[in-house]
């Protein structure tokens, strides 16, 4: 029998202690690698559960209102989508046409725009096109300097080509229509299945784990609701926050004289569900229209300016510290830094879906670990 001294067995200790937390945090990545691997392989199955789930968080509280009247979940579910379709079909066959139109003119007047600006690229940075070709870049790229109207048509030729039907193939865009329906059937069945299922909290989940102890259970339950919060709260209010922000851009941008001006200025407002997403998206759009498009000037591209720097200020200082706050626990730049990561791992919508879930997550087990564990080290 080998005899060691203190302090061997205190640096063999050691040694075993890192082994093993390294042997255990292995196994947990190569876990954490596997599911999300087997969310990525089946992204088109999941998509569908996932809408389903975040639609029912958004609707919930509305439901439950019918519900605490109607005291029929049937009945409830039922009221609560005719109040929610019913005006959607009016807006539809009303305002649908209009936006059509808005939309089919902004693209068809992409191609003057696209030309009158690379007009005064041109002009304004005469040395910009020449430098480019000494660096060696392909004169397919330099299309916007030597063929605008090329350029142009590449850029919109497809977009355009969506609404004729001559474009697409019959069989595909059969198949396409059938699987569009079968996947919003499945997501509507998911969506009602959620949104009439009681609410369940911690205390619920735990309740189903009679092996932990009675101090354990408590812990994981109360992170079970930190993390119910935070994926609840985000998507319920940061929905709202869009909506409004969406209606303030398109009513700035029409007042100010943009073409186009509410379709894209609800559009910015929208797609800001992912935070700065609309902005890099619609502002390249709208700058170039309110100074190259018809009517164009300097006033009126001050003006879109302004009304986007307005609403950055009235959402960073009153309409999300308002409505948001600070439910989420994640901060903007890190729900910023969310989608971006998740996007670039699961490579497709799903990682946009789970972008906030899979965070909230992060942050809630980091958080459990740094009270349970961590904190009685440091």
């Amino acid at each position: 029998m080998i005899n060691f001294t203190p302090s061997q067995n205190r640096m063999v200790a050691a040694g075993i202690s890192v082994l093993s937390f390294a042997v255990v945090l292995s196994f947990a990545l190569f876990i954490g690698w596997t599911v999300l691997r087997f969310l990525d392989f089946a992204s088109a199955a999941i998509i569908p559960v996932v809408v389903g789930l975040f639609l029912s968080m958004l609707f919930k509280p509305y439901y439950a209102w019918f519900l605490a009247r109607l005291k029929n979940p049937t009945l409830a579910l039922a009221a609560m989508l005719a109040t929610v379709l019913v005006p959607l079909g009016i807006f539809g066959w009303f305002g649908g046409a209009f936006v059509f139109k808005q939309v089919s003119h902004l693209l068809a007047s992409g191609p003057t725009v696209l030309t009158r600006l690379s007009g005064w690229v041109g002009a304004q940075f005469p040395s910009l096109h020449p430098f480019l070709v000494s660096i060696g870049v392909p004169d397919e790229h330099l299309l916007f300097f030597t063929d605008p109207a090329r350029f142009s048509h590449e850029v919109f030729g497809q977009l355009s080509s969506a609404y004729g039907v001559q474009a697409v193939k019959a069989g595909v865009g059969v198949l396409k229509y059938l699987t569009g329906i079968g996947t919003g059937l499945v997501t509507f069945i998911f969506f009602a299945f959620f949104v009439t299922r009681p609410d369940m909290r911690g205390e619920d989940y735990v309740s189903e784990m009679p092996f932990l102890k009675p101090d354990t259970k408590h812990f994981v339950a109360s992170q079970i609701n930190l993390f119910i919060d935070i994926v609840v709260s985000f998507f319920q209010r940061q929905v709202v926050i869009c909506l409004i922000e969406g209606t303030l851009y398109g009513m700035g941008f029409t007042l100010v004289g943009l073409p186009y001006g509410f379709v894209l200025g609800f559009l910015l407002g929208l797609l800001n569900l992912v935070p700065l997403f609309g902005t890099v998206v619609v502002l390249p759009m709208a700058l170039p229209i309110a100074y190259f498009g018809d009517g164009g000037s300097l006033l009126r591209l001050v003006g879109v300016v302004t009304v986007w720097l307005t609403g950055q200020i009235l959402d960073g200082y009153l309409i999300t510290p308002k409505i948001q706050g600070e439910k989420t626990g994640l901060g903007y730049a890190g729900v910023i830094f969310s989608f971006f990561f998740w996007g670039v791992v699961f490579k497709s919508m799903l990682g946009l879906l789970l972008a906030i879930p899979l965070s909230a997550f992060c942050v809630v087990l980091w958080r459990a670990l740094k009270e349970r564990y961590i904190k009685g080290v440091i």
